[in-house]
């Protein structure tokens, strides 16, 4: 009796053995169909195109010759605590080509008027800032000089509450904001 017992053992491995292997064959068919269906597609094939035309790199000096900048370097200071007014004045100075090269808060948020600090000795650099703002130099209440050559710039610009009084500056505002 113990051949049957190994008879009938081995005869239920076989046919597990069988159901497994056809398993495996009817996930492999399965595999083969969902790859031949994406291989023969009835969808529209896409033509690459490449242009022709060679178009030549622009340069930075290019860009330079066309939108020079002053060499003057401004920072420019939230006085009134206006939310992004700072960066607002610092595109708009250099739409004027004047180098902002910072924009930050003021010490505090109580400047009334807004002020123009020369920095260094360079007036040219306070004069093209001033005429950004539509300012006179001789408006002693809003420019001022005050020589700090620590700070690295030649003006420095606190922009306070009455900065709707700049007419070109909020038009500015305006059209982009």
């Amino acid at each position: 009796m113990p051949i049957n017992r190994k008879n009938k053992k081995s005869e239920n491995l076989g046919k597990a053995l069988n159901v497994a292997i056809s398993f495996a064959g009817l996930i492999l068919l399965g595999f083969i169909y969902s790859f031949s269906q994406n291989q023969l597609h009835d969808g529209i094939e896409i033509e690459p195109t490449i242009s022709n035309t060679y178009q030549q790199p622009v340069l930075a000096k290019d860009i330079y010759i066309q939108h020079q900048i002053e060499d003057i370097k401004v920072e420019v200071l939230n006085g009134c605590g206006v939310t992004a007014l700072a960066a607002r004045a610092t595109e708009f100075l250099r739409d004027k080509k004047i180098d902002v090269i910072s924009s930050d808060n003021a010490d505090n948020h109580n400047y009334e008027k807004t002020l123009i600090i020369q920095r260094n000795e360079k007036f040219n650099s306070l004069k093209k800032v001033v005429e950004a703002f539509g300012v006179y130099l001789t408006d002693s209440s809003r420019v001022q000089i005050i020589p700090d050559e620590s700070i690295g710039v030649d003006v420095t610009v606190i922009l306070g509450k009455d900065y709707t009084s700049f007419a070109e500056l909020n038009s500015f505002i305006s059209a982009n904001y």
